[in-house]
């Protein structure tokens, strides 16, 4: 029986080693979506596919548009595989779906091979450090932590659709740092994507809805 791949990856050489991984197996086919429209029209003509799919870098706005296609393709299985995830949002997705798998790529070679083994047999498969990340979420809820004055500055700026170049620029500082600061501001605020932040500057009055457009 044939069975159908989707990498929904926007970097060509994770695509490239998950093919090279897939080649072992003859009877696949592997598709590729560089976008969620893309993903869905695959989906659609091939429901029991599995995904791998980067969050972090694809185009959901949310965890809740993730489960909500899930949801949709009931017979799909996802094998998430990122640099980086929140603790928060590995828990919701795990709880919220049996069809979610969590490895990351600066893991071992050897986990997403027992990913797709794990899958091939319909089972789910946790990578060690998302374990972890779960267990110990669950034992210690951290407390809120509060943004510095320069990292409310940069989610006004991720919020009104700077790039990290710009924001860099004028603020007189590297890209390096800025980028830094990004991944601080993102831990500290259980989110993954800009339109987290832009959701989460609103709420905090950052920003006016009147200053940017969608």
């Amino acid at each position: 029986m044939t069975r159908n791949y989707i990498i929904a990856d926007n970097q060509e050489l994770t695509g490239f080693a998950i093919q090279s991984l897939l080649k072992r197996d003859e009877n696949h086919a592997v598709y590729r979506a560089v976008d969620k429209a893309g993903l869905i029209q695959l989906l659609k003509e091939h429901e029991d596919s599995v995904v791998f799919l980067d969050y972090t870098l694809f185009d959901f706005a949310d965890e809740d548009q993730l489960l909500i296609v899930a949801e949709r393709f009931s017979l799909s299985e996802w094998i998430l595989i990122s640099d980086e995830l929140t603790p928060q949002f590995i828990r919701r997705v795990v709880y919220s779906s049996h069809q979610f798998s969590v490895v990351f790529k600066d893991g071992p070679m050897s986990e997403i091979r027992e990913a797709l083994q794990a899958v091939s047999q319909h089972n789910r498969y946790l990578s060690q450090r998302a374990l972890e990340t779960i267990i110990s979420q669950q034992q210690e809820e951290e407390a809120p932590s509060i943004l510095t004055q320069t990292e409310t500055e940069i989610v006004k700026g991720i919020a009104l659709g700077k790039t990290t170049k710009e924001i860099a620029a004028e603020r007189f500082s590297s890209i390096h740092t800025i980028t830094t600061h990004r991944k601080n501001i993102f831990r500290k605020l259980g989110i993954n994507t800009a339109h987290e932040a832009v959701k989460y500057a609103l709420r905090a009055g950052l920003i006016d809805a009147s200053e940017f457009y969608i």
